[in-house]
């Protein structure tokens, strides 16, 4: 049998003898420092990043198995970390002065980033607007959701530009001219990871704070193929759920995860991303089917103690909720409501 990866061993660790015992305390406050410091001490915020930048350039399996032992074990401090690992992705794959500036701090785990770009799914319609500045860029309008305010170190921010490009630039995650946040909203689930909404207002970024501009139609397909599969953390929060449950009611969905985790991820390996559209959408779906059963399972098995805040079925189901509409597009929700109708 072979050894699990090191920072799949680490991140099992982490889930047992922090996350875990902790996470309904943090579901009524917020995700810690101290949480983050072992996470960035871990080395898992470097999972995606190259070697010779102190990364761990894990293989897609690694990094899903990861993700799903950090969600089940607690889905605030997951959801904070996880917003890491595409500014990582993206200077990864780019070169210029702001990779050689920031992808190794990324990659140790010294500086953590959040992203502030889900708003350009929402095109036509463009909430945040980039135009020249002198030898900068100027960026207009509301970001509606940024997780992480008052634990990230940077934010990776996108606009739309005149000329109908996706441009991502990284800001101090911090308060500046032209850029105000709101108060962290209170949410049904994840109030922890701290989610604010940020006000642009002629924010400005030097040119070399620029990671990437393109055509947003090609950026638009490149996220498209990302978003139509099955969420590990999904199938992480199923995993939790079930341990809540007896073997008589855990064996057939248990039976039923492993089969569609298996074939998810077949899929998300396969070598053409933008092939097999519509069975993707399908096993995200089905996926979401399968969480839901475990986590109502889990809030029926606990009975009235699962409505007590301190009771770990009800703090899985909402978190379920949550993930119904993560990295959600108008594709992906189409595909959903058509399977609930049926």
């Amino acid at each position: 049998m072979t050894a699990p990866h090191p920072l799949v061993t680490r991140a099992r660790r982490l889930a047992d003898d922090l996350l875990v015992p902790h996470a309904e305390q943090v579901d009524r406050g917020e995700v810690p420092m101290s949480h983050l410091a072992e996470i960035r001490r871990s080395g898992l915020l470097g999972l995606n990043a190259p070697k010779e930048y102190g990364g761990a350039a894990a293989p897609a399996s690694v990094v899903r198995e990861t993700a799903e032992i950090l969600a089940g074990a607690c889905c605030s401090t997951w959801f904070v970390q996880t917003q890491h690992h595409t500014p990582v992705l993206t200077l990864a794959g780019t070169e210029g002065a702001v990779r050689e500036r920031l992808l190794g701090r990324l990659a140790t785990g010294e500086v953590l980033s959040g992203v502030a770009y889900a708003h350009l799914r929402a095109h036509p319609r463009i909430p945040v607007r980039v135009g020249r500045e002198r030898t900068g860029w100027r960026f207009d309008g509301t970001v509606p959701w940024y997780t992480g305010w008052g634990l990230n170190d940077v934010l990776l921010l996108a606009g739309v530009t005149d000329s109908d490009e996706a441009l991502f630039a990284f800001a101090e995650a911090r308060e500046q001219p032209g850029l105000r946040a709101s108060a962290p909203m209170r949410l049904a689930a994840l109030t922890a990871a701290r989610t604010v909404s940020l006000e642009l207002d002629g924010l400005w970024l030097p040119e070399e704070a620029v990671v990437l501009r393109t055509p947003y139609e090609q950026w638009a397909a490149t996220d498209r193929a990302k978003t139509v599969n099955a969420n590990p953390a999904v199938f992480g929060l199923t995993e939790a759920a079930l341990t809540l449950l007896d073997e008589d009611t855990a064996t057939p969905l248990r039976t039923r995860l492993a089969k569609l985790r298996g074939e998810a991820y077949a899929l998300a390996d396969h070598a053409a991303p933008h092939e097999h559209h519509a069975e993707r959408l399908v096993l995200r779906t089905r996926a979401y089917q399968v969480m839901q059963a475990a986590t109502t399972a889990a809030v029926v098995t606990g009975g009235g103690r699962s409505m007590l805040l301190t009771g770990r079925a009800q703090r899985l189901a909402r978190e379920a909720l949550f993930l119904l509409v993560q990295g959600q597009t108008r594709e992906s929700r189409a595909a959903h409501l058509g399977a609930l109708a049926a």
